[in-house]
């Protein structure tokens, strides 16, 4: 059996770098590895956007090492070449060519999950999982997504956006906007992700040092109601037209921001990845709120464009029962694959069912016409030269 040689894409220059890493090699690389039906190409981004491939990345601990970056230093950088699929190139007097089959985002992230690197692999002609550009750019921008929820009629929590160019110029205007949430609020740039320059606050002298900090890291701020009473659930979802449900999951945090460490740190060394020690799958929510958060995840998922795999991720009001989507999330960290193993998928055939609906989607593709003849050219006079 011919194998089908993956390249699996990390790192990138994003705040989400170190987290881009995790998710690569806990599940997508190992799992790739043991199918044993796939020959895998880590290609690692690194901070400063260049481009590595060497199966010792195969192995996590190549980055544990402190002088990684010195090794990164002394080899060849690849090249991508782009005809009639994608191949890497190392160059030099021998140059070595590998032409991939499949390509394994797992960049999040700018530059990565926000539909950049899709748009490259949409160029290069070559199937790759999870969400497609569309779906990706659009989940990427919170802002975008709320817009796209409102017009479906799904509830979201009310909320102000605005942009650095508005807060220096319009500062007042944005403020009497804001007079309309209700505290506390919570501050978020708009484009990141794994809960990086999160802000909760309670009162409006909180407000100016939370927006500075957001707009450390991006250059568009999204303001939002805070629902107390919290009671917060994602649930993971994968599939291309037919799709499939994962356990719907609640983070058991003791923060009022289920944050950064929380997210990567505080399961101890060997959980890795997403933290799974402090959440409960499933989620004891009553069947009928569970109906309703499934429900809601289809249309979101649908109304979004995913493919592949998505994330959705509700807020409810514990004394209503009121639920509202919040985030939708189109590279999971790491998959999510702890969940999907509660409900009977392995790591191997999470991959495996992501490799398929991949190249499913691009077989699908391929009965688009993208391509239109004409003969406008021959009747357009040749443009004068203005002098």
């Amino acid at each position: 059996m011919n194998k089908k040689t993956v390249a699996v894409i990390f790192g990138g220059r994003s705040v989400e770098h170190d987290v881009s890493i995790i998710t690569a090699h806990i599940p997508i690389i190992p799992a790739l590895l043991a199918a044993g039906k796939f020959n895998v190409w880590p290609v690692y981004v690194s901070r400063d956007g260049s481009w590595y491939a060497d199966q010792a990345m195969n192995d996590l601990d190549y980055f544990r090492q402190s002088s990684f970056e010195e090794k990164l230093a002394k080899q060849r950088k690849i090249r991508l070449l782009f005809d009639q699929g994608l191949k890497i190139i190392w160059p030099g007097f021998r140059p070595k060519t590998v032409m991939i089959d499949v390509v394994f985002p797992a960049m999040h992230g700018t530059y990565g999950e926000d539909g950049s690197l899709m748009g490259l692999l949409r160029m290069a002609n070559v199937p790759f999982a999870g969400c497609d550009l569309s779906a990706s750019a659009v989940a990427m921008d919170k802002t975008f997504t709320k817009q796209v929820l409102a017009a479906e009629g799904i509830p979201i929590v009310p909320y102000v956006w605005f942009t650095k160019y508005d807060w220096e110029k319009k500062r007042d205007e944005i403020k009497t906007r804001m007079k309309t949430l209700h505290y506390p609020l919570f501050i978020k740039p708009t484009h990141l992700g794994s809960s990086i320059a999160v802000s909760k606050i309670k009162i409006e002298t909180e407000l100016l040092n939370a927006v500075e900090v957001a707009f450390h890291y991006d250059d568009k701020v999204l303001v939002e109601e805070s629902i107390e009473n919290l009671i917060e659930v994602t649930l993971p979802i994968m599939g291309n037209e037919e799709l499939q449900f994962a356990g719907i999951e609640r983070p058991l945090n003791k923060t009022e921001i289920f944050g950064f460490s929380e997210k990567y740190l505080s399961g101890g060394k060997k959980t890795g990845g997403v933290n799974s020690a402090y959440s409960e799958i499933p989620a004891n929510i009553g069947e009928e709120l569970k109906k309703q958060v499934k429900d809601l995840g289809e249309k979101t998922y649908r109304a979004l464009g995913c493919s592949g795999i998505a994330r959705i991720d509700f807020l409810i009001e514990g004394l209503s029962g009121r639920i509202y989507v919040n985030e939708v999330n189109t590279l999971p960290g790491s998959l999510y694959y702890h969940n999907w193993k509660k409900v009977g998928v392995s790591g191997t055939d999470l991959v495996a069912k992501l490799i398929a609906l991949a190249e499913e989607r691009f077989t699908s593709g391929k009965k688009i016409i993208y391509t239109f003849n004409s003969d406008v050219l021959n009747k357009i006079g040749a443009a004068k030269i203005m002098r």
